[in-house]
């Protein structure tokens, strides 16, 4: 690569690496490996920089990138967990409402596939329209659009379950109370 380009990758990995570590992280739930996925991507995409022709596709080029090592690390995790019937409960640091409801739906978000996980990221949180997430991932428009029905159908099953299960958990200690009061 030419000392021209390396410095042009230089300065887009300047100016847009926060907006493209806030990518990893909303691929990956832990933030320690969001910036590894975020580095291996640049790592990969610093050797072909040269064949990128137009540089304003970088974003989406180094996107794709991430949610193709994400899926190649998905395929070869271990797996050593073991899964249970319930889910350990979240912490919430600073007690307010909008880190909680973030917090939820990160925790929501691993209910599901990757692939259906990538096309809700990109439509809601990159805010990308169904034909750009369609050219992201390398799928049709139709593909993008009937994925993210069944992925919202999904997170709204999974939001009313914890619900009842929430409200059931409040029932019972209700009742419990009621017994020692009696």
């Amino acid at each position: 690569m030419a000392h021209g380009e390396v410095l042009e990758f230089e300065e887009y990995v300047r100016t847009r690496q926060d907006a493209l570590l806030r990518s990893a992280r909303r691929l990956v739930p832990d933030p320690v490996d969001a910036q590894d996925l975020l580095q291996t991507a640049l790592a990969r995409t610093y050797g072909r920089w040269d064949g990128i022709a137009d540089k304003s596709l970088a974003d989406a080029y180094l996107r794709r990138v991430m949610i193709n090592t994400r899926t190649e690390w998905w395929r070869a995790r271990k797996l050593e967990e073991v899964p249970t019937e319930q889910l350990p409960d979240a912490s919430v640091e600073d007690g307010t409402e909008q880190r909680a409801d973030r917090a939820l739906l990160m925790d929501i978000l691993g209910v599901l596939a990757p692939k259906q996980r990538s096309v809700v990221v990109l439509r809601h949180w990159e805010q990308m329209s169904t034909e750009e997430t369609a050219a992201a991932l390398g799928m049709s428009a139709g593909t993008v659009k009937s994925t993210l029905h069944r992925a919202l159908a999904r997170l709204r099953q999974e939001l009313e379950r914890r619900d009842l299960d929430a409200q059931a958990l409040m029932s019972r200690d209700e009742r419990g109370r009621e017994r020692c009061a009696a």
